[in-house]
Order: C-alpha cells, then sequence, then structure tokens
C-alpha cells in the first residue's frame, strides 16, 4: 500500500467548494448534503481553500471552525484524508493561515509558491523550508495561473525537502509533469497528483498518483471511475470518463470558475450560491444557461437532495 504523500494523494481528492451561509462566511451547515454526496460517489480526499474553494479571498479568521467540522464530517463518513491550504502572498500570512487550521488535524498542509510578487528560486524554496517545524506534512501546489510557478529546479529541491511530501500540478504541461513524476521516483513516499481536468487520463498514464478534478464538487462519479478504470487497465472505461469530464466543463463556458459550480450545486439543493467578495454568484440567465447545457448529463451529476 502507498505510505505518506502517495497515500495522501492517491484517488480522487476533492477540491471542496466552501459552501456559504452569506457571501464570504464559510459554514459547515450549509456543507453537510455536499459531503454526504460526495463521499456516497465514492470520493476519498478533500482538500480545503484551494481555489475552488476560494481560499486566498477569505480571512484567516473565517478558516479555524470551518475547517475542523468538515474535517471532523468527513473522517466520520469515509475515514479519508483531509488537506488545507494555506497558500498566501507571503510567508508569514501561510504561517498564520497554518495555525489557523491546525485545529482540524490536518494530514497534510498545501502551499502554493507566493502569489502576487514574482520570486526567486532561492526564495521560493525558503518560503517551503520555512514551514517545516510546523510538525504537519507539506505538498507543494503548482497552479501557475495564480502564484509564481514551480520549475524544474525547484521541483528537485521541494524533493530533498523531507517535510514536503508531494505536488499538486495544475499547470496542464505534461513535459513538467512529466519531471515531476520522476523526480518522485527518488522517494517512494513522495505523492503525485494532477488537478488539470483536461489532462487527467494523461497524468495516471504517466504516473501520477491521483487527481484533483474541480469538476468532480458536482460530478464526482466519471473522476472516481476514471481512476478505477485506469488502475484496472479498462482503457475505453477510462477514456470514456475523461470524455464525460471534458463535455461536463463546457459551464465554464457560461461563466468561468467557482460560481458556475456553486450555482449548479444550488439547483440540486448542495450549496448555497454565495461566493466571496469580489466574485459575484451568477445572474438568473447564467443559471438557466448552466442548467440548460448540463441537462444531457444529468446522470453524471451529484443526485438531487
Amino acid at each position: 500500500m502507498p505510505t505518506g504523500g502517495r497515500r495522501l494523494l492517491s484517488g480522487v481528492m476533492i477540491p471542496l467548494v466552501t459552501p456559504m451561509s452569506a457571501p464570504g462566511t464559510p459554514s459547515a451547515e450549509a456543507a453537510a448534503g455536499l459531503l454526504e454526496a460526495l463521499a456516497t460517489a465514492g470520493a476519498r480526499s478533500l482538500m480545503l481553500f484551494g481555489s475552488n474553494g476560494e481560499g486566498p479571498l477569505l480571512p484567516v479568521s473565517a478558516l479555524g471552525e470551518f475547517a475542523e467540522r468538515v474535517a471532523k464530517r468527513w473522517r466520520e463518513l469515509t475515514g479519508g484524508p483531509v488537506l488545507c491550504n494555506v497558500t498566501a502572498a507571503g510567508t508569514a500570512e501561510a504561517l498564520e493561515r497554518a495555525a489557523a487550521v491546525a485545529p482540524a488535524r490536518p494530514d497534510a498542509i498545501v502551499l502554493s509558491p507566493p502569489i502576487y510578487f514574482r520570486h526567486r528560486d532561492d526564495e521560493i524554496a525558503a518560503h517551503y523550508a520555512a514551514l517545516a517545524g510546523l510538525d504537519v506534512p507539506v505538498v507543494a501546489y503548482n497552479a501557475p495561473r495564480y502564484s509564481n510557478p514551480l520549475g524544474p529546479a525547484l521541483i528537485d529541491a521541494l524533493v530533498a525537502m523531507p517535510h514536503v511530501v508531494g505536488v499538486k500540478d495544475s499547470s496542464g504541461d505534461l513535459e513538467l509533469l512529466g519531471h515531476i513524476v520522476s523526480a518522485a521516483g527518488r522517494r517512494p513516499d513522495f505523492g503525485v497528483s494532477q488537478g488539470a481536468e483536461p489532462q487527467l487520463l494523461a497524468a495516471l498514464r504517466l504516473g501520477a498518483d491521483g487527481i484533483v478534478p474541480g469538476i468532480a464538487n458536482l460530478a464526482a462519479r466519471p473522476a472516481v471511475e476514471l481512476v478505477a478504470a485506469h488502475e484496472a487497465g479498462r482503457d475505453d472505461d477510462s477514456e470514456e470518463a475523461q470524455r464525460v469530464i471534458d463535455r461536463l466543463l463546457a459551464l465554464h463556458s457560461v461563466r468561468p470558475g467557482v460560481p458556475a459550480v456553486k450555482a449548479v450545486l444550488d439547483e440540486r439543493g448542495l450549496c448555497p450560491p454565495h461566493v466571496a467578495a469580489p466574485l459575484a454568484p451568477c445572474t438568473e440567465a447564467e443559471r438557466r444557461a448552466l442548467i440548460d447545457l448540463l441537462s444531457n448529463d444529468e446522470a453524471h451529476l451529484l443526485p438531487r437532495r
């Protein structure tokens, strides 16, 4: 059985949207139905406060109670890991965020390179090294759309840090992912996951341990089937699951990002439509367009509550 980071990052991890009782107010109560639906669909683990979770838009004060209660419920439902993203513009805030989510006893902290400013490789490496004393493993999150990129040299430096146990790559660069998988081979406990949704199957075929698709918030079963079919060598089935995911991703052509996912979940009774400012929820016209777009794939969506 995989150990360490490979265990944490294997299978399907949900980069959970953050259900809210009001705009910008995370609510564990509002998450209850969604957590149950995801567990029933076979999702294995959660990542809280990523890009799908609007993490960088939430103040430190909003993180702790939500993380603790959601983690407790997920472990009751599945026994699976819960990871918390603490990405921030600087090291001091990342450490504050890590302290805020500590009551949730995260199985790992997820950290992107700093956002906003461009930094040298040695500065980014120091950013990761600063979390070595937290007594919780760190998963590096490569999301160059939002933060400084992790290139091959930085990947090699991270693999050499004992407290860094894996990489979640959302770059969409399969050549870079190949380098990550190769570098991870130097440590049997170092995991690799893929978050670029059009390339989930390609990543598994390259040797990634698991996938982290945002679309799985509303359609977990195709993601679970993709991994199961790949592991069983059912190539036709895994390719069909990737095609289903590709079709579902068209919802972002109506309204990109989290507001679209939350609008669909709201229509299914699984999550309120509230988002954190300056994001705005979908308009009624956008909601109707989303529901119409996904109508032919109703069977793949989480069931209504």
